[in-house]
């Protein structure tokens, strides 16, 4: 019987130490809500006007999910005072699927599910290394 207290003393201390050296990040139980972009058309532009705020809550170069967002659009466009403009015409909804797309493929992790990831490119590659889990994930270069 004096075993079983030991080994159990030394699982749980064994378990306090594995739980201690956990990110907090891992811990947390927020939820992340993908930004929705506020869009406006003038003329033949599409302008999104949240555009800084949306790169901020991914945590992500603006450069970055502007050349996704172009590439899919198949449009040209620039990033002016932290709003970016398109040549086109193009829907909220539209523009906010990409950016959920975006989301998917670039910001949340694909085996612990939390956007606390960072984009890290190695010689022609590029993974997607999960801060929360330690995950690393191949990503498509852009």
């Amino acid at each position: 019987m004096a075993k079983d207290k030991v080994d159990l003393y030394d699982y749980m201390s064994l378990l306090k130490r594995a739980r201690s050296m956990i990110p907090p990040k891992v811990l947390e139980k927020r939820r992340f809500e993908i930004p929705k972009a506020s869009v406006a058309i003038q003329g033949n532009k599409t302008i999104i006007i949240n555009f800084k705020s949306i790169c901020d809550a991914f945590n992500r170069e603006p450069r970055h999910v502007l050349k996704y967002l172009l590439r899919e659009l198949a449009t040209a466009g620039i990033i002016e005072e932290g709003r970016v403009i398109f040549q086109g015409k193009f829907s909220g909804t539209a523009i906010n699927n990409l950016i959920k797309r975006y989301a998917e493929i670039y910001v949340m992790c694909p085996i612990c599910h939390k956007p606390d990831t960072k984009i890290v490119k190695e010689g022609k590659f590029s993974f997607l290394v999960c801060e929360a889990c330690g995950a690393k994930t191949p990503v498509k270069t852009l």
